[in-house]
């Protein structure tokens, strides 16, 4: 069954966001007119009463959760109660409105934290529950993937029409590139042109290096979210990334490369390395909602650093 978008009111929390703003140019595509964007100032979707304003003000059919708080392992290692609170408290209230104002379909955006620490690589939905997650980022991972269960239990009782998707870790323009807070892209690509026009000799970097990861931009995985809103109506898992991993200190390499930067990498094997492994199955998106990811990797890359460099703060 497929949802014309371009005939609903579509809501997207988290739409000035960077996965938010790649969302929305893809709803436009389609034409899509009637879509707004609640805005944290506006609307503390933590507080049932925020919620419950939010849909009576915007009277959404469909709603596209996309906010969220999270960050690196340092933001989760100094922030798991918030994280946890939340990110669950969001899912909690707009879910339960949903139900009660009969909307066509909430689409739940979860994460690859949620995955076991030790999950078989690549990662199948199936194996979602095979196990505990990473512990840095356990209490972001599992309330993310709790939104699931509401899902499905709302699904089941209620009929409520809904998608849920895990995207690996994403990047691309408008990313969050502060040092603390940003994943592993951003804030590798911002030390390292750093350190490049300041003509440091070196960059430090965190854990060993060992550790591998997949990447998704930005752009892919808003594609994959929209079919999901049209194609999708039980919660089922499905998984949107590339099936290819990488090192973090191969990743580092190619970023240093790509940017300029000819210092040394300094590894520091005191702090954390997180989830051992990180490559997706991406079968059932192809199934589900014929899509795989179209940008290459290494231009994705480049097509971010142009990015930065036009819109970040390097000191010249």
């Amino acid at each position: 069954m497929h949802l014309d978008l371009a005939s609903c009111r579509v809501a997207v929390t988290g739409g000035a966001g960077f996965l938010g703003h790649a969302v929305l140019e893809r709803l436009a595509a389609r034409g899509v007119a009637d879509v707004t964007v609640p805005r944290r100032r506006d609307y503390d979707l933590t507080r049932e009463g925020d919620a419950a304003r939010m849909y009576e003000d915007l009277a959404p059919d469909v709603v596209l959760h996309l906010a969220a708080e999270v960050g690196g392992i340092g933001a989760n290692r100094d922030n798991p109660g918030r994280y946890f609170f939340a990110n669950m408290a969001m899912a909690l209230n707009l879910i339960e409105q949903a139900r009660i104002r009969g909307l066509r379909k909430f689409v739940q955006v979860g994460t690859i934290c949620a995955y076991p620490k030790f999950a078989p690589v690549p990662f199948r939905e199936d194996d979602l529950w095979n196990g505990y997650p990473e512990e840095t980022n356990a209490p972001y991972g599992v309330a993310k993937k709790a939104a699931m269960v509401m899902l499905d239990g709302y699904h089941r009782q209620y009929g409520l029409a809904s998608a849920y998707l895990l995207p690996v870790n994403l990047y691309g323009p408008r990313d969050n590139f502060d040092l603390h807070t940003s994943h592993v892209i951003p804030a590798l690509i911002r030390k390292c042109e750093t350190a490049r026009v300041e003509g440091r000799d070196h960059i430090e970097c965190w854990g060993t290096g060992s550790a591998s990861r997949e990447f998704l931009y930005v752009d892919d995985a808003a594609e994959g979210i929209v079919r999901a809103a049209e194609l999708m109506e039980e919660p089922e898992p499905i998984n949107l990334g590339t099936n290819m991993e990488i090192s973090i200190r191969d990743l580092v390499t190619l970023i240093a490369d790509l940017v300029g930067f000819e210092g040394e990498i300094r590894w520091d094997p005191s702090k954390p390395d997180g989830q051992p492994r990180r490559c997706l199955d991406v079968t059932r998106a192809k199934e589900r909602l014929d899509w795989s990811a179209e940008v290459a990797f290494e231009e994705g890359l480049r097509r971010t650093i142009a990015w930065w460099r036009e819109h970040g703060e390097v000191p010249t």
